[in-house]
């Protein structure tokens, strides 16, 4: 199914982001700009993907 697809692909790219908001936070002069601006596309990410499975619970 698509949408399964399009969530498997979306979660890698969540897992992605968490490494690199990780390996930014470990450095000891972050850079809170770009942490911020990988917490936001993780955020909008997991929106996404639990759009898309209360999608797959609706009658079509």
């Amino acid at each position: 199914m698509a949408i399964d697809a399009r969530i498997r692909e979306l979660g890698n790219r969540h897992r992605s982001l968490e490494a690199a908001i990780e390996e930014e936070m470990s450095r000891p002069a972050n850079d809170s700009l770009r942490l911020w601006e990988l917490k936001r596309r993780k955020l909008r990410l997991k929106e996404e993907m639990e759009t898309l499975k209360g999608d797959l619970h609706l009658p079509h």
